[in-house]
């Protein structure tokens, strides 16, 4: 079998509310934004893919399409190769990768959680996110959750620390502990800053605090873990296994986040699974305003490892539309894995068209 074809859209879907807008420290959106792949073989078999391009400037759908016509000749079967020899920045190629896997369940017949060793988990757990909110909209956005059947709320945070506080109490006072509570200060604050935020946090329990800090030196983070009683986890400062293990080893991390967009595809988030579960350390997909295509990974990856044991970050709820035939049913706050071929979805090219947004 050989890639016959490919073809990438640009494509920006509107958000609804409780998601817009959507506020982190360093900017707010209404929109999202991602790369679609669709890939084509001579069997007729053809494969989706997806990958973040939120916030980055120069894209071009004719220059993303120049890049990818690399795959057209390869074995989309030989995703061992295909790593091996993809000279393609890691968001393009993180796309293509999962076209590449939904070709291959679609070939052997089986849903893609089955090639990655079998389904665990027949219900992924979803949390929900909100970006940065008042005290009293954050109360009114949990208690939404909570009615929609949601365990696990994540925050962004980081513009003030006495408003990320408010925002926390916000939560509880609304919803009590019936969400665990993650919040996302996407690097905002020096260690000496995280520290401070984090011992205030502690009465408010939460489930961890998510990079407040740079991503290196690790040993920040290490030295962060011993100030407080609130977890750590990292999101910026995970790409691939490698960098995984240097975290165990630093001890720098109670928590993983891995993402297909930063470690280059589905395969090096398998193998981060891995690395955590031989660690008992909790991995958590993280999320990056997806549509259906990488929302379909994520299940996929967090229903066959069992790593990925904790509810995975989702903004998916939040779309006016997904760009796929049929969009993933989210039911009290979960997906099923699904039970066809391949990610179980289908690109719909008439909505490509209709939220295309570049040449």
């Amino acid at each position: 079998m050989q890639v016959t074809a490919v073809r990438i859209w640009i494509v920006e879907v509107p958000q609804i509310p409780p998601i817009a807008p959507y506020r982190s420290h360093i900017r707010t959106t209404s929109t999202s934004t991602s790369g679609i792949a669709r890939v084509d073989t001579d069997d007729g078999l053809t494969g989706w893919g997806e990958f973040n391009l939120n916030f980055l400037p120069g894209l071009t759908t004719g220059k993303l399409q120049e890049q990818a016509a690399w795959l057209i000749g390869h074995d989309p079967l030989n995703l061992a190769a295909y790593h091996r020899d993809c000279p393609l920045d890691w968001r393009l190629k993180s796309g293509l990768e999962m076209a590449l896997w939904d070709i291959c369940g679609k070939a052997a017949g089986v849903p893609v959680a089955v090639l990655m060793g079998g389904i665990l988990r027949p219900q992924v757990e979803l949390a929900a996110c909100m970006g940065i909110q008042s005290y009293e909209r954050a109360g009114e956005i949990a208690s939404y959750y909570v009615e929609q059947g949601y365990s696990t709320l994540k925050t962004k945070a980081g513009t003030d620390m006495t408003e990320d506080l408010e925002m926390v109490r916000g939560v509880r006072d609304a919803v009590g502990m019936k969400l665990k509570l993650r919040i996302d200060p996407n690097r905002a604050y020096s260690p000496q800053q995280a520290a401070e935020l984090a011992r205030r946090l502690e009465q408010y329990e939460l489930e961890y605090l998510e990079q407040p800090i740079m991503a290196e030196p690790l040993s920040d983070a290490r030295w962060l873990r011993e100030q407080s009683r609130t977890p750590i986890a990292l999101n910026e400062s995970v790409t691939d296994a490698a960098s995984v293990w240097r975290i165990l080893k630093e001890d720098a991390a109670a928590f993983i986040l891995p993402d297909t967009h930063c470690a280059g595809g589905l395969l090096e988030c398998v193998k981060i699974g891995y690395v955590c579960e031989a660690a008992g350390v909790p991995c958590i997909m993280h999320c990056g305003h997806d549509m259906g295509p990488k929302t379909a990974a994520m299940v996929h990856i967090a229903a066959a490892l069992p790593a990925y044991s904790l509810a995975n970050d989702s903004t998916y709820f939040g779309l006016e539309d997904d760009i796929t035939v049929e969009p993933l049913p989210i039911v009290r706050g979960k997906i099923a894995v699904p039970d066809k071929p391949g990610l179980g979805i289908e690109g719909d090219e008439t909505k490509l068209n209709r939220y295309a947004i570049l040449p």
